[in-house]
């Protein structure tokens, strides 16, 4: 019995089994947890009860499910969030970022996303970059992102256009990254809004998941000054890594 005669719940109590069992080391850092009817034996409980349980440990930072490997026990849990204005693929990483592959990289004109989110006039001609984001399990996130015009970077941001101008192998690398590598010194403010969505047919060809896969979909804007000088979209499927969030007053 717990304090105060309250009784735990099953799936709490085995939650905090497994719990335990990764903090005494049974299940170290880094390591694979057993499939899921040898779990059950060894823990001697259903596989619907242990399933909650391990959904529990996921949700809570202490597991990630990797595609073709299974449950690994976390290093420890994510310490800076989102609005942070961290590269995507370092924050989903989880010490060991995640590769990046363009897609594909253009000028195009302003849509109502970016006329929005970038106050964007008609006419102007603004960087887009796709990409697919990946680790030894696969894909594991498509970005979107955009940057202001020129004419608005050489302004508010100048190390960053330059930045975006002179790099070698954008191929290989997100425009927030670019960004946070230009910004030394320099205060960005991110604000960012988060949805429940299907990946739908082309993103799920472009993740190898079905077009009725659910996802998270995050849109970004970074500012300078109040100024917006990046705008993205990231569509996370199930599964992929956890994405942490920072929040303070």
């Amino acid at each position: 019995m717990a304090a105060g005669g309250q009784q735990r719940r099953p799936v709490v109590a085995l939650y905090e089994r497994i719990a335990d069992a990764i903090h005494d080391g049974t299940y170290p850092p880094g390591s694979t947890l057993p499939s899921e009817p040898k779990l059950a034996g060894e823990l001697g409980v259903s596989r619907p009860a242990l399933r909650e349980a391990l959904l529990l440990l996921q949700e809570d930072g202490l597991l990630t499910v990797r595609r073709g490997v299974g449950r690994t026990v976390n290093a420890h849990p994510p310490r800076r969030g989102f609005e942070h204005v961290q590269a995507l693929e370092e924050l989903l990483g989880a010490g060991a970022p995640l590769r990046v592959r363009g897609l594909l990289r253009s000028v195009e004109e302003p849509t109502d996303f970016t006329t929005q989110h970038l106050l964007a006039p008609a006419g102007a001609e603004l960087r887009f970059w796709e990409s697919v984001l990946a680790g030894e399990a696969g894909p594991a996130a498509l970005s979107h992102e955009w940057a202001a015009a020129d004419e608005v970077l050489n302004r508010a941001h100048p190390a960053f256009a330059e930045a975006l101008r002179a790099t070698s192998a954008p191929e290989r690398t997100s425009m927030l990254a670019v960004l946070a590598g230009a910004s030394r010194g320099v205060p960005l403010a991110a604000h960012s809004a988060v949805t429940a969505t299907l990946l739908g047919r082309r993103r799920g060809e472009q993740l190898g998941r079905s077009a009725d896969t659910p996802a998270v979909l995050v849109t970004q804007v970074v500012r300078v000054d109040g100024t917006p000088v990046l705008a993205a979209k990231h569509m996370l499927p199930t599964g992929a890594p956890a994405l942490p969030v920072l929040q303070s007053n």
